[in-house]
């Protein structure tokens, strides 16, 4: 998180004194607005708002139908939330590498694609895009679903699309970490009707009885503009068994005032970033981390590539550098998945998918060295986290400690 004050602070007092702390029939619509407000501001038909990124990630995989039988395709370089939502669901994941952009490689997801394959999923790490061109043309090559893992790029973009609205449905997450937050929370983004009605009833087991979430769009309900979303009587999808992942007002409230903040935050840390690139432009020993689309990047984080896992290190460690090679971060590479690489994927022998009849024979041949270039790239990256709220001479300091960091090696 950023960003937060006052206008969160009288936003929950405005919810606690109306008494009105629970979504379903609350007379101030904290969390029907926000779902609203989201779904325009990323340009989708559906937003619906959840606990967690990775409840976002089941939520839209269940949304899309995948199951025991299926295999989904995600990155080595990720939070563990992004395969630990493909085993929820009974499904397999897949694991492939990253490309210098430490994105996923959309051409060893092509070498990876089986007659099992029914999903990818791209994931915008730090919140840089992935190259979803590609990644979509694949898809439509192999007849594949594809769910944005956009947990840590709300409010990015790749060419001119927001993020999340690209694929089949999207993934967004406010945890206390990420851009825009409410400690915990999420959101999945479809334009797909199907998609929504599935995730909604797996997110809500009681909204069987009830038809609110396809009220989405009456006026009395304060639907957003230029977005035309559908008024339906009842659910087409044929109602089953779900959970309960529902949002409080409270958190709807908060979302809502973090949503008005997201531009401007973007803005400010593109606008940070953009000044070290220009400073550090002809730095010697230094090469930017490639992006597919620099300018639709979140700017949180700023990367560079060296030759080698040593240079990375030392340039990291230079005074007032601040730096963190993405190897180390531990639970975002394939070798540190501990419940996936050891194939417990349920907390029941029956219900852990890598057991299940209709998973014998898909691609679960885990190894610690399965993606060796992810592995190589993450040894030689380093980060550098941004903050918008840096003063000039702060971000003069930065630039300063870079150069003679790199000057250094």
């Amino acid at each position: 998180m950023f960003r937060i004050g006052q206008e969160e602070i009288s936003a929950f007092t405005r919810v606690v004194q109306s008494k009105q702390l629970f979504r379903i029939g609350s007379k101030n619509q904290e969390v029907d607005n926000f779902e609203k407000e989201l779904a325009e501001k990323v340009n989708v038909k559906y937003a619906l708002f959840v606990t967690g990124g990775t409840t976002s990630l089941i939520m839209g995989l269940a949304g899309l139908g995948i199951g025991p039988g299926d295999e989904v395709i995600v990155p080595g370089y990720t939070f563990m939330a992004s395969a630990l939502a493909v085993t929820a669901v009974g499904a397999i994941p897949v694991i492939v590498e990253v490309d210098d952009t430490l994105t996923i490689d959309p051409e060893d997801v092509e070498r990876k694609i089986s007659p099992h394959t029914k999903a990818i999923m791209p994931v915008d790490m730090l919140g840089f895009p992935c190259d979803m061109d590609r990644i979509m043309e694949i898809a439509k090559k192999h007849d594949l679903k594809v769910i944005e893992d956009a947990c840590q790029a709300a409010g990015g973009s790749y060419k001119g699309k927001k993020l999340g609205s690209i694929g089949h449905a999207g993934a967004f997450s406010f945890n206390y970490f990420k851009i825009i937050s409410c400690g915990e929370g999420g959101a999945v983004l479809t334009n797909d009707r199907e998609v929504f009605e599935k995730a909604v009833i797996q997110h809500d087991g009681g909204s069987t009885f009830r038809n609110d979430y396809l009220a989405i769009g009456r006026e009395e309900n304060g639907g957003a503009e230029n977005i035309d979303y559908p008024i339906y009587d009842k659910y087409q999808t044929p109602v089953f068994a779900g959970t309960q992942c529902r949002q409080s007002e409270i958190m709807g409230a908060i979302m809502r005032e973090q949503l008005k903040r997201l531009d401007g935050i973007l803005g400010d840390l593109r606008k940070v970033k953009h000044q070290m690139e220009e400073e550090l432009k002809g730095t010697v020993n230094l090469a930017f981390l490639r992006s597919n689309d620099p300018g639709g990047d979140c700017a949180t984080n700023i990367g560079f590539l060296f030759d080698n896992k040593k240079l990375a290190a030392q340039f990291a460690a230079g005074e007032g550098v601040g730096g963190a090679l993405p190897i180390n971060s531990g639970r975002h590479v394939y070798t540190n998945w501990e419940p996936i690489m050891n194939k417990r994927g349920a907390c029941h022998p029956a219900m852990n998918p890598y057991s299940m009849p209709a998973n014998q024979g898909l691609n679960d041949n885990y190894s610690m060295d399965m993606c060796p270039r992810t592995l190589d790239l993450l040894n030689r990256t380093v980060y550098i986290g941004i903050n918008p709220d840096w003063s000039q001479k702060e971000i003069e300091n930065k630039v300063q400690s870079i150069k003679d960091a790199a000057k250094a090696l």
